[in-house]
């Protein structure tokens, strides 16, 4: 976390793979930064309904049942189509959405929740308890493929007290329990008898969120519509139409004459590209530390990661401040481990590697790889080290990082090759199945520290998010220590150890923390930054009546 205008969604309940450079899900309020003064306080005139904003997509979405998609872009249309019993608000404090209220008992083991009586979906049944039930049996399901069922898992016992309210026990303190009922609610009177794997509910999803789903064309674009009847009062915009451009070099062009609102720029197009009286004029740009972290994995069923100074190795012949000075011209930080630096999480007692090609030369060796033909590359008993580092097509920013990275290994007798994979084939056939030797990847930074789903050994299997299959047996029980106190001095030293352990071990060379970029037109009012980003208040965007010319789209 879990990212293009589909960078801007906040992702702070659940982990998503980022096929975008970029991962604006969320900021801190020190150092955001925009560049149209007019965007920092409420605008004068009254918001009005009507217009169309259009946004870009790096790829299709690859699912739009929520418990089965772990990419940005499914996550993008899900959270405008699903509500959940809580949400978080622009302050990253979690607060009532579908709930009506809620309380938490007993220490936290004990959590009653009373929903709205007047939330349809958008078929016009209503929204009730029972969904909510059938959500969490569907998550406990052992036939259900989520990577996210273990949330459920640690509940106890889930009772139904109403038609509007339930509650939920648990053996122990759960420190994600209320994260847990933050993700969405399923429509038990639509997928109750489906096949989660084959329904097309997964195309075409019936939701009770501020927006439905008009259209869906793949390749090209998905068009959401304004839902009357959400609870909330129906959004201003009328139509978010959201084209499938991976490139953002073609994402430019199309900003630049006009057929896109909005994007995420890399820094390249923010310092140099979008500077002058007219880009000043007709939009409006921000900058903020995002809540994501680009890496480097190794698939650790692969032999020649299985030794850990080889991993270490890898980390001192990489420059990340080459990285970070090159491909993101310094809008940006080394990453260290997997929080984001400022947070209360992050441990500042860890030192980054640096770069020190001797230190690898010195390790490889050690480990039995030196160059025994005279061919400029390391060898241990006949074989070559040699692999390919595999990343999604249409990120600048990754495949920059992926050469220089190639260059460097290069210099201490390592063969890297570099392929790149149009993004849903790269989740479903390379990712998924773990048919890698080394991926290039982001994750978007949780607000909760909890990292359960991406590091404990259960989740090393193919589909799950422990995508390098690292299995740690004190980090195991790290793990789930950390899900059991609700105490943050407590959480801070189990998870200060984790990142130590993550430190030596090194199963992912952390490559940066970005920066977000975003840009939008000027005449999209209402966006202010808050801890939680931009995107925690778009159903109060509006656009003036005299800016709501639509731009026909193409068949």
């Amino acid at each position: 976390m879990r990212k293009s205008v589909v960078c801007f969604i906040l992702s702070s309940c659940l982990l998503f793979l980022n096929s975008c450079g970029q991962s604006p899900e969320q900021n801190a309020k020190k150092g955001t930064t925009s560049t149209n003064s007019s965007v920092s306080s409420i605008e004068k005139s009254e918001p009005v309904y009507g217009g169309r904003l259009i946004l870009p997509l790096g790829s299709d979405p690859i699912n739009l049942i929520p418990p089965l998609s772990t990419d940005s872009e499914s996550s993008t249309i899900e959270s405008k189509l699903f509500v959940s019993p809580l949400k978080y608000n622009k302050d990253i404090e979690l607060v009532p959405e579908a709930a009506k209220s809620f309380e938490v008992l007993n220490g936290g083991k004990l959590l009653k929740f009373t929903l709205r009586d007047d939330i349809r979906w958008t078929d016009g049944v209503p929204l009730t308890a029972e969904d909510v039930e059938f959500t969490y049996k569907m998550m406990i399901d052992p036939k259900t493929p989520t990577a996210y069922a273990s949330d459920y898992q640690n509940i106890k016992e889930f009772r139904l007290t109403g038609k509007y309210s339930f509650e939920v026990t648990y053996d122990k303190v759960f420190a994600r329990s209320l994260v847990t009922w933050a993700l969405p609610i399923m429509p038990k009177h639509l997928l109750e008898h489906e096949n989660l794997t084959e329904t097309r509910f997964a195309r075409a999803p019936i939701g009770a969120g501020p927006y439905t789903l008009k259209e869906w064309i793949p390749g090209q674009r998905v068009v959401l519509e304004a839902n009357d009847d959400y609870f909330e009062g129906r959004p201003y915009i009328d139509e978010i139409v959201y084209r499938i451009i991976p490139d953002t070099s073609t994402q430019f062009m199309e900003l630049k004459t006009g057929k896109l609102d909005a994007m995420g720029l890399t820094p390249q197009q923010y310092l140099f590209q979008t500077k002058g009286k007219s880009w000043e004029k007709d939009f409006q740009k921000f900058k903020y530390l995002s809540f994501g972290y680009a890496w480097l994995g190794y698939n650790l069923d692969r032999p020649m990661f299985k030794d850990i100074r080889v991993r270490q190795a890898l980390t001192y012949a990489i420059n990340k401040e080459e990285i970070v000075k090159g491909v993101l011209l310094g809008l940006g930080y080394p990453a260290v481990g997997p929080y984001k630096p400022g947070t209360w999480v992050y441990n500042t007692k860890l030192v980054p590697y640096g770069y020190h090609p001797d230190k690898a030369k010195k390790l490889l060796k050690e480990a039995g790889w030196s160059d025994t033909d005279g061919d400029g590359i390391l060898d241990r008993n006949g074989v070559p080290f040699s692999f390919t580092i595999l990343t999604n097509q249409g990120n600048s920013l990754r495949i920059k990082s992926a050469t220089i990275i190639q260059n460097r290994l290069k210099d201490v007798g390592i063969d890297v090759k570099i392929r790149t994979v149009e993004w849903a084939a790269f989740i479903n056939e390379f990712v998924n199945k773990g048919q890698f030797d080394v991926i290039l990847l982001g994750w978007t930074i949780l607000q909760d520290p909890d990292i359960y789903d991406v590091w404990h050994s259960s989740k090393a299997v193919d589909g799950g998010l422990n995508i390098t299959k690292y299995r740690n047996s004190e980090v195991d029980e790290l793990l789930e220590r950390g899900r059991t106190t609700l105490d943050q001095a407590e959480r801070k030293k189990i998870y200060d150890r984790i990142q130590e352990i993550l430190y030596k071990e090194q199963p992912y060379c952390f490559l940066y923390v970005p920066m977000a970029l975003p840009i939008y037109k000027s005449r999209i009012k209402g966006l202010k930054i808050e801890p939680a980003g931009l995107d925690y208040n778009a159903n109060s965007w509006w656009i003036p009546k005299a800016s709501q010319t639509k731009i026909r789209m193409q068949q």
